[in-house]
Order: C-alpha cells, then sequence, then structure tokens
C-alpha cells in the first residue's frame, strides 16, 4: 500500500505559509521597532509579509 500524498514528510514542504508563528511576528516587530524585550507576547498586532 502506497503512501497517501498528504502525508508525505514536512520537509519536502516548499510553499511559503501565510500564517506566521508568534516568534516569527516578535521578529517582524522587533525589525520595524514595534517590540521591545519586556514587552507581551499575547496580543501581538497583525503584521503583514513582504512579497
Amino acid at each position: 500500500m502506497t503512501q497517501h500524498s498528504s502525508l508525505k514528510s514536512a520537509n519536502k514542504i516548499v510553499t511559503k505559509r501565510n500564517v506566521l508563528k508568534r516568534f516569527e511576528r516578535i521578529d517582524v516587530l522587533r525589525a520595524r521597532g514595534k517590540w521591545k524585550p519586556g514587552d507581551r507576547a499575547l496580543g501581538l498586532p497583525k503584521t503583514k509579509q513582504a512579497p
């Protein structure tokens, strides 16, 4: 029996995700100067990725 294509290894994912994880959003906000150490990590503003 073969494995379904949706269950293949996650290492083969090459599509760009459109949702950022919390630490990725903090990195984006930090680069824009809108987040500094000590600020809350909950309730972060939405960030748009550059194309």
